[in-house]
């Protein structure tokens, strides 16, 4: 049985036991913790025989980073959660001589394009040590810009034709669709993890016809949706007793003025903007389209349409600098979270990524940025509604899921984007005491109660905690680690 981002289970750690992927055992026989059966910290990996895709270099850094970890409960869980992309969501093949990759979120059998990039983007460091680990990536690159060109709109995707449950919104659907949300990010994450693989391989082979159809559709699709001349093609709604599942007006979502910002109808959380131009994610676009344009003059010599990209860039800074940023009392300028081009703003910040949070691990802005402290200092406390404090953590959770639940991914990404010791060390500590004693992360946990969470198998959440523990290690942090 498979749960949906909207129909999600909270869930006890009493109800782990049994947890079954395909036909691999994903937790332990009895409560859900290893200790339990009284053999603590056992790893939880499916079976050797049992494991969507093996890289010796992946197993070469576990084998190394656990060694450096003192804390026999955070090497456990850094041996579940660094490889749980590769061992239980990879489906790799050539098709056509071609290696084509499909990497589901984990407990829906499907694939977003900002999930699978976010999922492989861990392993992108130790692909020229793993030929195999290489190919694979190269094989999503390819199977993304086929999904792009199928439809630059739809957030997941299902492998083949086979239709969903969400196949009776009012858009236009296709069966090779899981979902159709339009989300800015989702385009994005596709043009990062083609940057990044070729900048650290030299390997351009996955820019063929297919990869540069694709993303003149994500140029495309961005142009479309800034609204200039009209409100574009895409519509969607649900029907729903969820707010944020579908959209206003007829399927428009809420008005805009157009001033050069990008629409985005849906968060990265897939759940509906209030106002409809998402900074964080203008932010990654400005981002992504510049990385387009230096692999359009550095590879594919087309310099007129690296100018349109480079162009497209430009006017979008512009606009996030004149409608993006505004002045909160005992805070000066901040970043909000979603503007309308009207004045209108909301100010807050949800944990998924593309967020303000994580704008520096995005590559948007630099750490100290004096805008981005500011900001950040808002959103990680009371001003921002969706920050939630409680007796066994703090953090940024989201309507997605909703009041007092904590999501593991902003704790994550607080690490990521700290240059405080203490604050990583806090964040470390929190991350391994709220699992419930899984040995994973989840999507969320209650502010109060690490046994209520939501999502048991959610392999972004997994793979970017092992990122965090490898930057620390490969940063000579080791001593930031619980001992």
């Amino acid at each position: 049985m498979t749960f949906s981002r909207r129909k999600f289970l909270k869930t006890s750690a009493a109800t782990m036991a049994g947890l079954v992927i395909g036909n691999n055992l994903f937790a332990s026989d009895d409560g859900g913790s290893p200790l339990a059966a009284g053999i603590p910290y056992t790893s939880l990996r499916p079976e050797l025989g049992a494991r969507k895709f093996i890289s010796k270099a992946v197993e070469n850094t576990i084998t190394e980073i656990k060694a450096q970890i003192k804390d026999p409960k955070l090497a456990w869980m850094f041996e579940n959660c660094f490889p749980n992309t590769l061992d239980t969501t990879v489906s790799y093949k050539l098709i056509n001589g071609k290696p084509n990759t499909f990497v589901i979120t984990g407990d829906i059998h499907a694939m977003w394009l900002r999930d699978s990039s976010a999922q492989v983007w861990p392993y992108l460091p130790l692909v020229n040590k793993d030929d195999e680990l290489k190919t694979m990536i190269n094989g999503l690159i390819r199977r993304q810009a086929e999904c792009i060109c199928i439809d630059p709109y739809a957030n997941a995707f299902n492998d083949g034709p086979s239709g969903s449950e969400w196949e009776k919104d009012y858009t236009k659907m296709k069966p090779e669709l899981h979902e159709r949300k339009w989300e800015i990010d989702s385009l994005c994450y596709h043009v990062r993890l083609s940057y990044h693989y070729w900048k650290i391989t030299g390997d351009s082979s996955a820019f063929d016809e297919t990869w540069q159809n694709a993303v003149k559709l994500v140029y495309q699709t961005f142009i479309e949706q800034q609204r200039k001349t009209d409100k574009g093609p895409y519509r969607f709604q649900r029907r729903t007793e969820r707010q944020l599942d579908t959209l206003s007006n007829d399927g428009w979502g809420n008005p805009v003025n157009p001033v050069g910002l990008i629409v985005s109808s849906f968060r990265p959380s897939d759940d509906a903007t209030t106002f409809g131009f998402l900074i964080p994610s203008n932010l990654f676009a400005v981002v992504s389209l510049r990385q387009l344009a230096e692999i359009h003059i550095s590879v594919i010599g087309d310099n007129a349409f690296a100018s349109k990209c480079t162009a497209l860039a430009n006017e979008i800074e512009a606009a996030v600098n004149n409608y993006g940023i505004v002045h909160r009392e005992g805070y000066g300028k901040v970043c909000a979270f979603e503007v309308d081009g009207f004045g209108n703003y909301c100010c807050m910040d949800d944990a998924n990524v593309p967020s303000l949070l994580s704008l520096p691990y995005l590559g948007c802005c630099k750490m100290d940025d004096e805008i981005y402290q500011n900001t950040r200092r808002l959103i990680w406390g009371k001003d921002n509604p969706y920050f939630f404090s409680g007796t066994v953590g703090e953090g940024i959770g989201g309507p997605h899921i909703g009041y007092d639940y904590i999501w593991p991914m902003s704790i994550i990404m607080r690490a990521m984007t700290s240059t405080n010791d203490n604050e990583i060390r806090w964040c470390v500590k929190t991350l391994r005491d709220t699992d419930a004693e899984t040995g994973y992360m989840h999507e969320s946990f209650h502010k109060n109660d690490v046994a209520k969470f939501t999502r048991k198998w959610f392999a972004w959440a997994n793979t970017l905690f092992g990122e965090l523990i490898v930057k620390l290690v490969n940063e000579n942090k080791v001593n930031l680690l619980p001992t």
